[in-house]
C-alpha cells in the first residue's frame, strides 16, 4: 500500500521521478515510481550511511545481477539500476500483486490446488537461480509476490554464488529465521537444498496461515528448525507427503526443484485459473489502483523557534481520565512484557524541568480516546504490518486504527484483559472463557486464539478444568512454538479486584496442541487486598523461562525456570524500589541476562552467576540487547553503550542535557539510532555519532518499533501517537 513521500524524500533518482513510498526498513526505502513515458516501477534505494560501506554496495550490486539472472518470468524485471551512484538505486517491474503473506492475509489459508501451482512456479523461479549457480538465502511469504500469470521472486539481497561466502561471516544465521534451513541456521554453507527447504516452509504457511517451526525469538526459532518436527498439522495428507522429504534435516534428502515441481503440480490450466476468487479481486483492484491518484508528500514539520517546557507540562497535567485507568502490559510485533500493577490509580508521570531542544519533529499522528473507549495506560499494542493497521486493546475492547492516518477503522468487541493477551507474530492468544453452557457454574479458563482478520475467537482445546475463568488475576504469560506458559489461580473469588489469603496460585506449561497441562509449580500467596500481579514480565530462551516475580514483601526477584519441567534453576533479588520499570521486556540472549536498576549487571543464563556489574551507584533503565551490544539509560548521562560479553562502557551519548532522563522503558535501538524519552522528548540518538540527532515531543510512556512500517508507537495514559522511524 502506497504512503506519502517525506519532505525529504529525494524528487527523482536517475530518470525515474517518485511518487510514493511502499516501504522502509533498516538497509534501505522502496518507492513507487514513474518513467518519463509514463511506466511504473518499484524503485529500491540503499539509506546513504549504509550506502558509504563498500560491502554493502557490493552486496547491492550482487542483489541487482540476481534479480536481473531470473528474469522477468519468475521475478520483478530489472528497468534499470545504478549500484554506484551516490544513492544506489535499482528499478523493477511494479508486480500487480500482494505479497504471499498479504495473500493469505487476505483469502486465508491457500486451497491445496492454489499452493500445488504456486509451489510448482517457485521451482521453476528457484531452478532458473539455481542453474546459473545463484542461491535466494531468504525465501519467505513477504519476498513472494502473487501476480495473476503466476508468482514472482524479489529480495536477493543476501542473495550469493554457490560456494561463495566471502560476504558472509563465519558460523552467522543469515537469513529469516521462521524459514532458515538446519545448516543455514548453524551459519553452515547454504545450497540450491536449503532453498528447498524453505520452500517446503513457505508452502506450509501457505497452506495453514503458519510457519512450520512456529513463532517466537529468534534462539527458539533456530533451536526448532535445527532440532524440531516441522509441524504439518492442517495441511493436506497428500500435500503433506509431498513436503515432508523437503523438510529434512539432511540436505541430501530433499528432492531436486524439478523432481519436486512434479510432484506438485501436473502443469495444466493458467495460475490464475487455481487461485481464489478473493485473490483475484485484489489482484484486479491493485491494477486499477495504479493510476489512481497518489498520497501526496508529506509537509516538512512545522518547527517553532522556541518551545514552552513549562506549557507543555501544564497541558499534560493528569486529567479525570488518567485517574480512572487501570495499569496493565504493552506487546509488540511479538515481544510481550507482562504488567506489574493490576489496577492503579496514582499518576507516575515523571515531572521535569529538562533544556528541551528548540527543534523537534512532529508526529505523524496521534489517536486520542473518547467517550467510553478511553486509553489504558498499558493496553495491548499490535501493529498488524501486512494490513496497515495497528489493534489497540482498550480493556474489553479493541480499536483497529490506520497506520497511515492515525484514524479509527473499527470498534471490535473483544472480551480480555491486557494481562491475559499475548501477540506472537500473526497470531493473537488470550485467556478466554468458552463454556457458555455452564452458567452459574464455574467457568474453566481456557487458552484461545484471535482471528484479526474475522474477528472471531477460536478455542485451542487447551483449558484447566480446576480453575475458574471469573476470578480475577489469571495472567498468559508468554506463548513459543506451542507451548502456554500462564499464571492460574483457585480458591474464592475476588469480587474486590485484590487478590485474597485463601487464594493459591500456580505457574504452569501447557501443550497448545494437545491440551496437556506439561507441569505445574506453585507461587507464593498473597495476602489480602494486594493488587499486584505475580509476574512482571516474562521470557523464553531454549530451556529457559526468564521472569520477574514478586514476592509477598513486594520485592522482586529474577527467577529462572526450566522450561521442561518448572523447577527454579536460580534466582537473585533486584534492587528495585519501583517495580513498574521492569514491565518492560526483558534482555536476554542464548548467553546471559542483562539488568537495569541500581547499576547494571548481567548474569549467566545457565546458573545465574553474576557474569558483570557495571556503573554502580547510578540508576538505569531496563535495558535492550541488539547484536553483541547492551544499551541502557542511565541517570544524568543518557544512552550508555556496553559490550555484552565483558560488561565494558563501548560509548557513552554525548549530551549535557541528561537531566530528564526517563528510565521507566528500555531505549529502542534500531540500525542507525536509539531511541529514549528525555523531558518531554523522544529522543534519537546516532549509533556512530552518539549526539542526538532527531528529536520528537512526546508525552509517551511506553515506546514500540514496528520496523516493517518504519514507526515508533508511544503509548500514554490518553494516546497512542505515531513517529517516523528515521
Amino acid at each position: 500500500m502506497p504512503i506519502p513521500l517525506t519532505h525529504d524524500d529525494p524528487v527523482a533518482l536517475g530518470p525515474y521521478r517518485l511518487i510514493a513510498r511502499l516501504g522502509s526498513g533498516g538497509m534501505g526505502t522502496v518507492y513507487v515510481a514513474r518513467s518519463g513515458g509514463g511506466r511504473t516501477v518499484a524503485l529500491k534505494t540503499m539509506h546513504a550511511a549504509i550506502a558509504a560501506d563498500p560491502a554493502a554496495r557490493t552486496r547491492f550490486r550482487l542483489e541487482v545481477d540476481a534479480a536481473r539472472v531470473i528474469g522477468d518470468r519468475f521475478g520483478a524485471r530489472v528497468m534499470d539500476a545504478d549500484p554506484l551512484a551516490e544513492t544506489p538505486w535499482m528499478a523493477t517491474e511494479y508486480v500487480l500483486g500482494p505479497s504471499l503473506d498479504e495473500a493469505v492475509g487476505i483469502a486465508g489459508p491457500l486451497p491445496e490446488a492454489s499452493v500445488r501451482a504456486l509451489g510448482a512456479a517457485l521451482c521453476g523461479a528457484l531452478g532458473q537461480l539455481h542453474r546459473s549457480d545463484v542461491v535466494h538465502r531468504d525465501l519467505k511469504p513477504s519476498n513472494i509476490l502473487i501476480a495473476g500469470y503466476g508468482p514472482k521472486l524479489i529480495d536477493f539481497g543476501i542473495a550469493r554464488a554457490i560456494g561463495d561466502d566471502r560476504l558472509t561471516r563465519a558460523g552467522a544465521a543469515v537469513g529469516t529465521p521462521a524459514f532458515m534451513s538446519p545448516e543455514q541456521a548453524t551459519g553452515q554453507d547454504h545450497e540450491a537444498a536449503g532453498d528447498v527447504f524453505a520452500l517446503a516452509g513457505v508452502l506450509v504457511f501457505a497452506a495453514t496461515g503458519r510457519a512450520p517451526f512456529g513463532h517466537g525469538q529468534t534462539a527458539d526459532l533456530l533451536y526448532r528448525v535445527r532440532y524440531a518436527e516441522a509441524d504439518l498439522e492442517g495441511v493436506p495428507a497428500s500435500l503433506a507427503q509431498v513436503l515432508a522429504p523437503c523438510l529434512s534435516k539432511d540436505p541430501r534428502e530433499r528432492p531436486g526443484t524439478e523432481d519436486l515441481a512434479v510432484r506438485l503440480h501436473d502443469g495444466t490450466g493458467e495460475f490464475a485459473d487455481h487461485l481464489p476468487d478473493v485473490l483475484l479481486a485484489d489482484i484486479g483492484r491493485r491494477a486499477a489502483d495504479v493510476w489512481q491518484p497518489m498520497p501526496q508528500r508529506a509537509a516538512p514539520p512545522a518547527v517553532p523557534d522556541t518551545y514552552d517546557a513549562a506549557s507543555e507540562e501544564a497541558r499534560r497535567a493528569p486529567s479525570r481520565r488518567r485517574f480512572l485507568r487501570w495499569g496493565g502490559a504493552v506487546a509488540a510485533s511479538g515481544a510481550v512484557a507482562t504488567g506489574a500493577v493490576w489496577w492503579g490509580t496514582r499518576d507516575r508521570r515523571q515531572r521535569v524541568t529538562a533544556h528541551a531542544p528548540t527543534r523537534n519533529l512532529d508526529p505523524l499522528w496521534q489517536y486520542e480516546g473518547s467517550g467510553r473507549m478511553v486509553i489504558e495506560k498499558w493496553g495491548l499494542v499490535i501493529p498488524q504490518s501486512a494490513s496497515g493497521h495497528v489493534d489497540l486493546a482498550t480493556g474489553g475492547k479493541t480499536v483497529r486504527i490506520n497506520s497511515y492516518t492515525g484514524r479509527l477503522q473499527k470498534t471490535i468487541t473483544v472480551s480480555a484483559a491486557w494481562w491475559q493477551l499475548v501477540s506472537v507474530g500473526n497470531t493473537d492468544y488470550r485467556l478466554s472463557d468458552d463454556f457458555d453452557h455452564l452458567q452459574g457454574q464455574r467457568v474453566p479458563v481456557e487458552i484461545a486464539t484471535y482471528d484479526t482478520q474475522q474477528q472471531y475467537i477460536k478455542p485451542t482445546g487447551t483449558y484447566f478444568a480446576d480453575t475458574d475463568y471469573k476470578l480475577r488475576g489469571h495472567q498468559l504469560l508468554n506463548v513459543t512454538g506451542t507451548t502456554a506458559y500462564v499464571v492460574l489461580g483457585q480458591g474464592p473469588l475476588n469480587s474486590e479486584r485484590t487478590f485474597l489469603a485463601s487464594q493459591t496460585w500456580t505457574l504452569r506449561a501447557a501443550d497448545l496442541t494437545t491440551g496437556r497441562t506439561l507441569w505445574k509449580q506453585p507461587l507464593p500467596k498473597r495476602p489480602d487486598q494486594s493488587t499486584r500481579l505475580h509476574i512482571l514480565s516474562a521470557a523464553v530462551v531454549g530451556t529457559r523461562l526468564v521472569t520477574f516475580q514478586e514476592a509477598d514483601d513486594k520485592k522482586v526477584r529474577l527467577v529462572v525456570r526450566d522450561t521442561r519441567t518448572g523447577a527454579v534453576l536460580w534466582d537473585e533479588p533486584h534492587d528495585a524500589p519501583d517495580p513498574e520499570p521492569l514491565r518492560s521486556p526483558i534482555a536476554v540472549d542464548q548467553e546471559r541476562v542483562y539488568v537495569g536498576g541500581t547499576g547494571l549487571r548481567a548474569f549467566r543464563l545457565s546458573d545465574g552467576a553474576q557474569a558483570w556489574a557495571s556503573g554502580q551507584g547510578r540508576r538505569y533503565s531496563p535495558p535492550t540487547v541488539k547484536e553483541g551490544v547492551v544499551y541502557a539509560v542511565a541517570e544524568e548521562s543518557g544512552i550508555e553503550a556496553v559490550d555484552a560479553v565483558r560488561g565494558t562502557s563501548l560509548w557513552t551519548e554525548k549530551t549535557d542535557q541528561a537531566q530528564g532522563v526517563y528510565t521507566a522503558w528500555r531505549p529502542l535501538v534500531g540500525e542507525q539510532r536509539a531511541y529514549y524519552r528525555n523531558g518531554v522528548h523522544l529522543r534519537a540518538v546516532g549509533l556512530s555519532s552518539h549526539t542526538t540527532e532527531r528529536t520528537y515531543k512526546t508525552s509517551g510512556e511506553q515506546f514500540h518499533v514496528d520496523a516493517h512500517l518504519g514507526l515508533i508507537l508511544a503509548v500514554d495514559a490518553d494516546h497512542l501517537t505515531a513517529y517516523r522511524l528515521v
